[in-house]
């Protein structure tokens, strides 16, 4: 297994301290604050380790208050809401230095069969038609900004291949929408809670990046001052994290220094197996007098 995602998997295998209360660290990084996919992904895994195996999550909603410091561990307290006939709910706070610094709510089902409808996954390139990380390296990312390439070299869990590139090589206002073939590096099996858990942690990847697209900027433009507000995810449908998943992405508003971004994952033989919603915060920074 690769040691990226050994790494990740290690953090998703939270400490019970005791009943409802669980602890989870992060990863040695040289990051200023914890990756906010780690903490909703964290936070799931605590809800899930309250709920019985047969009810599986089905949406989450999330708030980041204050920025996670990685040099300490998080504690999470779990409030059993309700635990119904089909239904369970759960509320996750994540707690550090005495405060809350994030929120979840999380509601789990037991598996019924229903109607059943879905959008068509976009016609774009399938993840072999298109470069790997090497030759992502090698050419287009040659004549990327340092903040750029060094985004794209750090050793991750998770492989992306990007359908368009423009975004990161030129300031031209472009639609705010972008295609991205992501899955985690190595076979982590088929366990639908960490699976589930995993599917958290890289959904809140390239999402803020999107709301930029309109104004010419990234996240990586030192003018702006970015990071996540909330996090909505739905889970349609079982999803197998090791195999390629489309993410598809589109922000129809950004206002109020803040940018709204909609996401859609598809598995390669084209199923909606989530859909996820973030606002996030794109404020120019302010010039030091």
């Amino acid at each position: 297994m690769d040691d990226s995602v050994a790494k990740l998997l290690e953090i998703l295998d939270l400490e019970r301290i005791e009943e409802n209360l669980f602890r989870g660290r992060s990863p040695d990084t040289s990051w200023q604050r914890v990756f906010g996919g780690q903490v909703v992904a964290q936070a799931l895994v605590a809800a899930q380790r309250t709920v019985p195996a047969d009810r599986a999550v089905h949406s989450l909603h999330a708030y980041f208050l204050v920025a996670g410091d990685p040099k300490v561990p998080i504690v999470y307290e779990v409030d059993r809401i309700r635990d119904g006939g089909s239904f369970a709910t759960r509320r996750v706070v994540a707690l550090q230095h005495g405060q809350a610094i994030f929120t979840l709510s999380a509601s789990f089902q037991v598996s019924e069969e229903g109607l059943s409808h879905q959008v068509a996954m976009p016609d774009v390139p399938r993840p072999d038609q298109l470069p790997g990380a090497a030759e992502l390296r090698e050419t287009i990312l040659a004549n990327a900004p340092d903040a750029v390439k060094r985004y794209w070299d750090r050793p991750r869990p998770v492989e992306f291949r990007p359908i368009a590139f423009d975004h990161y090589l030129t300031t031209d206002k472009l639609p705010p929408r972008q295609e991205i073939w992501v899955r985690v590096v190595s076979e982590i099996g088929e366990d639908p809670a960490l699976n589930a858990a995993v599917l958290a942690y890289l959904s809140d990847m390239t999402l803020l990046d999107t709301s930029l697209f309109a104004h010419g900027l990234s996240v990586f433009d030192p003018r702006i001052q970015a990071a996540s507000l909330d996090h909505s995810m739905w889970f349609h449908r079982p999803a197998r994290v090791s195999d390629w998943l489309l993410y598809e992405q589109d922000s129809p508003s950004s206002s109020g220094a803040r940018g709204l971004t909609r996401g859609s994952l598809f598995d390669l033989s084209g199923r909606l197996v989530a859909s996820v919603a973030q606002e996030g915060l794109i404020r120019p920074r302010r010039s030091k007098t």
